[in-house]
């Protein structure tokens, strides 16, 4: 009698309720050896790829690219190979059992929703406009592995961006080291319409037929996005809401039910500035000056337990703009940078997310929030604020505005702010003693 294992999909990240599969590396019918990689899946957070639980023969999987697991379901099952390496007992979440019905079918997982960012964000600088929203992920960092498959080395993220656009990786021209394709690689592939899957190949429904111009430079967590596509080409469609956007879409859900926003709103005169300030270093840095003054916005309420953490350090959850969704940040310790330190950080995370490199641990912990919308459009609003934090700043477009001064009026630049706080665990006084500090920061010279 031979053994079978079933291995049930592991939290990708905490509380995430399920995951997307991306592309299966290993076939129904074929061998695969203990840590081997076995299936990329895509969560809120990141693209991960799964390495096979155990050693031996693939028998069947849950579902197809597209589908949605649920955390702990189960997603494949194998037959054991007594003559391969096994994993030690109980090491994963799955289970060894006899025989089981031949034509057993996989479970189609039902489609639920899943959560992600979102909040408006972005000043002029070299940021994105952005929108922030919860990106709890675990503490343990997961990194993707580069994967060869059919003779192409790409990440799972850049396979699964292949599979969204609906481009044939094994016809882009890769430009990483190494014969790498990147996602730049397959976005451009997808803008000049060379690398459409081949006829036997069905492209996924939700991908574009064609891309009418290349994808346009944008500054921020993304260095291009897809062009636009014919207005009867891409529109009166219904698809699933995955990925990051599922993400929001719980999170946001939750955070309305929960929180008791108030919102208050200001300018800030940046008559007074030097030549070549860096806008959102000037923002965080008087974030985490305002906090140091009023710690009750830097907190995080676990209404539940009915406790208030008031945090020692300040760590800002940048909101950045990406053509999967919309992230948050974590840069870390912000109230002990200076300006080179602050625009490095920034640059880093930014950088991170352009191929879906950050780590999940970077991507959440985040004491208080910064929403920078203004690098599009709009001078006020009224952010989101994702538990458990209990504050957001937001800063709109920069604007001119009549200002009177002693002996007549001057026209100044002025930055619209906008702070929204949790009531339940910040008076009003609070909120309005923080803002003060933050304008009064964001008003100095440098």
């Amino acid at each position: 009698m031979s053994t079978l294992h079933l291995f049930h999909l592991p939290d990708l990240g905490e509380g995430l309720p399920d995951a997307e599969i991306v592309e299966w590396h290993v076939a129904v019918g074929q061998v695969v050896k203990l840590d081997e990689p076995l299936v990329s899946m895509e969560t809120a957070k990141a693209v991960v790829d799964l390495p096979a639980p155990c050693s031996g023969t693939l028998v069947r999987w849950a579902g197809k690219p597209g589908d949605v697991i649920t955390t702990g379901a189960w997603l494949a099952e194998f037959e054991l190979d007594a003559s391969l390496p096994q994993r030690a007992a109980g090491h994963d979440t799955g289970h060894s059992h006899g025989p089981t019905p031949a034509a057993a079918p996989p479970a189609k997982p039902a489609d639920e929703p899943a959560p992600a960012a979102a909040t408006p964000a972005a000043a002029e600088d070299d940021d994105a406009g952005t929108v922030v929203g919860a990106m709890q992920v675990s503490s343990e960092v997961r990194r993707e592995a580069l994967v060869a498959v059919g003779g192409v080395k790409a990440m799972p993220a850049v396979r699964a961006m292949a599979k969204k656009l609906g481009v044939d990786l094994a016809r882009v021209s890769p430009s990483g080291a190494d014969g790498v394709a990147t996602l730049a690689d397959v976005r451009r592939a997808a803008a000049e319409g060379q690398a459409a899957p081949r006829a036997e190949a069905k492209a996924p429904q939700s991908a574009p037929a064609a891309r009418a111009a290349p994808p346009t430079q944008r500054d921020g967590a993304s260095d291009e996005r897809p062009a636009r596509v014919s207005a009867d080409a891409a529109f009166d469609t219904d698809a699933p809401i995955r990925g990051v956007r599922r993400n929001m879409l719980r999170t946001m859900a939750a955070a309305h039910a929960e929180v008791v926003p108030t919102t208050l709103m200001d300018d800030a005169d940046l008559h007074a500035w030097a030549p070549g300030q860096d806008i959102t270093v000037r923002l965080v840095r008087a974030i985490a000056r305002a906090a140091a003054v009023e710690p009750a916005m830097n907190a995080w309420l676990n209404a539940k337990e009915g406790t208030l953490r008031r945090h020692a350090r300040v760590d800002v959850g940048i909101a950045i703009d990406h053509p999967d969704g919309l992230f948050v940040a974590n840069l870390r310790g912000a109230d002990r940078l200076d300006a080179v330190g602050m625009r490095a950080g920034i640059s880093h995370l930014r950088d991170g997310l352009k191929d879906r490199s950050l780590p999940p641990d970077e991507l959440s912990g985040y004491t208080i929030m910064l929403s920078n919308f203004g690098k599009f459009a709009g001078k006020y609003a009224t952010p989101v604020v994702v538990p458990p934090c209990v504050c957001i700043v937001a800063a709109g477009r920069l604007y001119h505005g009549v200002v009177p001064v002693l002996g007549g009026i001057e026209a100044h630049r002025l930055m619209p702010l906008s702070l929204t706080f949790d009531h339940r665990a910040a008076t009003g006084g609070e909120a309005a003693r923080f803002l003060k500090v933050l304008i009064d920061d964001l008003q100095r010279s440098n």
